[in-house]
């Protein structure tokens, strides 16, 4: 069930966006799924605009891994020209690297999650939705593969669960809300489960 709206929400902004993501994206798949990358940058989206995102918000949402795995800070500079330096502020703050050879996975993770008491709201609020349907699908493959979900990370299982613990007292505090509130029990439900697998 839907109701109309006067003046639309999205714009034929967010559906180039849309079309954008999925050129830039859709010769990769979701770690060891076969699952097009295109799915999570729908949920991201999605989550997004269930939290209350703008168009700004939802667009960075689309497009916030493109400088980290399609082309570093040129492509941020093509996502400034096509939707304005709005989205282009958001998409750099959900960048954990922006050079093509990332640095070491821990030290890239705690500056990453250090940068978050800086960032502004509207960018935490994509970072969390992010993180969000990340959680979420480590659990599913939790349910689904048990263990071996920890081989398709390039850290280990102790390492993911203190990152992905890390991030949710951060975003406590950095953007309260239901939003975190939902990551956390994301987070709670994955240790549940690496526990028993």
């Amino acid at each position: 069930m839907s109701d109309q709206t006067s003046t639309p929400i999205l714009t034929d902004r967010f559906d180039e966006a849309l079309a954008y993501a999925s050129r830039l994206h859709r010769t990769q798949i979701r770690k060891g799924s076969g699952v097009p990358y295109v799915s999570h940058l729908l949920a991201v989206a999605a989550i997004a605009l269930e939290n209350g995102a703008d168009e700004d918000q939802a667009i960075a949402a689309l497009l916030h891994d493109a400088v980290e795995d399609q082309g570093g800070l040129a492509q941020l500079k093509e996502i400034r020209r096509r939707f304005g330096e709005g989205v282009a502020a958001i998409v750099a703050d959900c960048t954990d690297s922006h050079e093509a050879e990332k640095p070491a996975w821990r030290p890239r993770k705690e500056a990453y999650i250090a940068s978050l008491a800086h960032k502004p709201a509207r960018s935490l609020a994509v970072s969390l939705a992010d993180k969000t349907h990340n959680a979420s699908a480590i659990n599913a493959d939790l349910r689904a593969v048990g263990a071996a979900v920890w081989e398709r990370f390039t850290a280990d299982r102790d390492q993911v669960l203190w990152y992905y613990r890390a991030l949710s007292e951060a975003f406590r505090v950095h953007a309260p809300g239901l939003a975190a509130e939902r990551f956390a029990r994301e987070v709670s439900e994955m240790e549940e489960l690496a526990a028993r697998s």
